[in-house]
């Protein structure tokens, strides 16, 4: 994308200098659509009413990154962009806090959970200051923002709680993976991914044994087996929105294959019994395997990519 290459050849402090003055005209614009001479639509607006919007462009620009899509993705971000500033012009209008307030919130928290990087001014340490710093390896500032975070809450009059700040709102199976980093930053997690394994199969079968005793029973047991699965997703350094996302393209994609394949042969998989639909899937996923195996072997020397963590 050429937009992104260009911005490469600029200096810090220009692009700095750049985002200040696109900044400022997108709270201006904003502004003009809230006013009396705006528009009806805009000023009608409140936090709850925007709540989808700045869901659906959150997803769509995870979508872009999935995809690979960096054209796209610089569109998306815009407009996620655009929703935090919707948000801040509304609550300005209010006189709660303005998108100042907002940018300068999140760098302050930067820079208090990066002590490994900035001094407290706010000013990158020195060569000797990092040295002296013991934050050296992701697994140890992970340690040390849930310390920050555990004292921040303590100074705000709070009880120190591991698990507060993970949001309900998030997709649950996200929330169980976040839940479960959060634990293990303070120790208690399998030493291995074996260990979640065994629980997983222990999972099964109380699963299986509470199909049979009642719905809510099947249900508790369920949301515990998807837990143990999403645990087993971090302790392999996966993601389990992500994987679970691309099962649910793969399976897709097996079952257009499927679908064409009967109506090549001028039939419907509404009329196929489920033998002929089985068969179906069995040749699908052999030619797929197929595929995937001499795609495998083009891209092997391709580095793994590493599962994500938040960080705030």
């Amino acid at each position: 994308m050429p937009a992104v290459r260009k911005t490469r050849a600029h200096s810090i402090d220009d692009r700095a200098r750049r985002a200040a003055a696109a900044c400022a005209r997108l709270v201006r614009t904003m502004d003009t659509l809230r006013s009396r001479y705006g528009c009806p639509w805009d000023r009608e607006q409140t936090p709850e009413t925007l709540r989808p919007f700045l869901l659906e462009e959150t997803y769509e620009a995870l979508d872009a990154i999935d995809r690979g899509d960096l054209d796209g993705l610089c569109g998306e971000l815009g407009d996620v962009l655009f929703q935090c500033v919707f948000q801040s012009q509304i609550a300005a209008e209010s006189g709660r806090f303005d998108l100042a307030d907002a940018m300068r919130s999140v760098t302050e928290k930067l820079v208090r959970h990066h002590p490994h990087v900035f001094a407290a001014s706010g000013r990158p340490l020195t060569k000797a200051q990092r040295g002296r710093r013991q934050a050296r390896t992701s697994g140890a500032v992970v340690e040390q923002w849930e310390r920050l975070k555990a004292g921040e809450q303590a100074a705000h009059g709070q009880k120190k709680r591991v698990l507060a700040g993970v949001p309900r709102a998030l997709p649950a199976l996200l929330r169980a993976h976040e839940i479960g980093t959060r634990v293990a930053a303070v120790g208690f997690d399998w030493p291995d991914a074996t260990g979640v394994v065994d629980k997983i199969d222990e999972e099964v079968r109380e699963l299986r044994a509470a199909v049979g005793e009642s719905p809510a029973r099947a249900a508790d047991e369920l949301g515990d087996l998807l837990f143990s699965i999403a645990n087993l997703a971090r302790k392999l350094g996966l993601e389990p929105e992500a994987a679970l996302r691309a099962a649910n393209d793969k399976f897709t994609a097996r079952f257009d294959a499927l679908q064409a394949s009967f109506d090549r042969e001028g039939r419907s998989v509404h009329d196929a019994t489920t033998g002929e639909m089985e068969a179906a899937w069995q040749r699908v996923k052999t030619t797929s395997a197929s595929r995937s195996g001499s795609s495998s072997a083009r891209s092997s020397s391709a580095p793994a990519r590493r599962g994500r963590r938040s960080r705030r």
